[in-house]
């Protein structure tokens, strides 16, 4: 099926996405335009046969692409984890921007940017690229609040600290475990899920940041455990601060995560969603307060 002019994903390839090496000539960009549909990426990718890179999901709201720096920032840290080429950021940044804004109108869309390896035996220069295309609907989580269970990850809370080599807090294409939490939470009737450390401490989602409020207060797992800086948790809490909360970065056992008022996933695509079960047991939450928040963090962007 052929998309139709206001649904056609826009694709920009990044030509230049390591930093050094000679400097663009007068009138190029470091990036192009490639239809979306065509066939790009050589299956001897290692992104593509080994999952080895990095990427970051970006929201685009009314065409401004929510906390851009953060997530370029994030994107290499992840590279550099990776020990992938430095990342020339200015080229990476005009790449989004340019696919976003060749993009058909829409109030919400949603960015993948992907730097991998690149070619398995080439010279080592990365593959990167950007696309550009409209965002599920998820009114309906944030409406209604989602189903979620707590699932161990494996790993003590302190793993970035003994076993660095695990890249844990790093954002990679490795994405197998996180698609498969994913079915073993549809299995149990839920719609996504908590990662729990071995020794008991609340993590993250397999793509969202955990947000607990405990009266007046709004906690987030503290990101020294090997998860990602969430963008949209760190609007999120601007947004709560404004308002007049308190916010706080801590270790989170899952005894308080049970006890806690309200509990929230944040993340780019889905924006914040009340929890409205954990493991089955109801989760109190506030519509009202959810929607009003929802609708400050707009208020802000614009």
């Amino acid at each position: 099926m052929t998309d139709s002019p206001a649904s056609a994903p826009v694709l920009v390839l990044i030509d230049k996405a390591t930093a050094g090496g000679p400097p663009l000539a007068e009138g190029e960009t470091g990036w192009h335009v490639v239809d979306a549909h065509d066939p790009v990426i050589d299956v001897a990718d290692l992104g593509v046969t080994r999952g080895d890179g990095v990427f970051e999901g970006l929201g685009v709201a009314d065409g401004a692409i929510q906390a851009l720096e953060p997530h370029l920032r994030r994107l290499a840290r992840s590279a550099a984890m990776l020990d992938l080429p430095e990342l020339d950021l200015d080229v990476v940044r005009e790449a989004c921007l340019a696919s976003a804004r060749l993009h058909a109108p829409a109030p919400f869309l949603l960015q993948k940017l992907v730097v991998t390896r690149g070619v398995e035996g080439g010279d080592g220069t990365p593959t990167a690229w950007v696309r550009t295309d409209a965002m599920p609907d998820h009114s309906h989580e944030r409406r209604d609040g989602i189903a979620v269970v707590a699932l161990d990850r494996g790993y003590r809370h302190d793993v970035a600290q003994t076993s660095p080599w695990l890249l844990q807090g790093a954002k990679t294409l490795s994405y197998a475990v996180n698609k498969s939490v994913l079915r073993e939470a549809a299995r149990r009737g839920a719609d996504d899920v908590i990662f729990v450390s071995s020794d008991g401490y609340a993590l993250e989602g397999p793509s969202a940041s955990l947000i607990a409020r405990f009266g007046d207060r709004f906690v987030t797992p503290s990101t020294d455990q090997g998860i990602l800086e969430g963008t949209t948790q760190a609007a999120v809490f601007e947004t709560l601060e404004a308002l007049g909360h308190e916010t706080a970065y801590e270790l989170l056992p899952m005894e308080s995560v049970r006890a806690a008022d309200a509990l929230w996933l944040a993340s780019s695509g889905r924006q914040i969603s009340p929890i409205s079960s954990l493991d089955g047991v109801p989760v109190a939450f506030d519509r009202d307060f959810s929607q009003d928040l929802a609708d400050a963090m707009e208020a802000r962007r614009d």
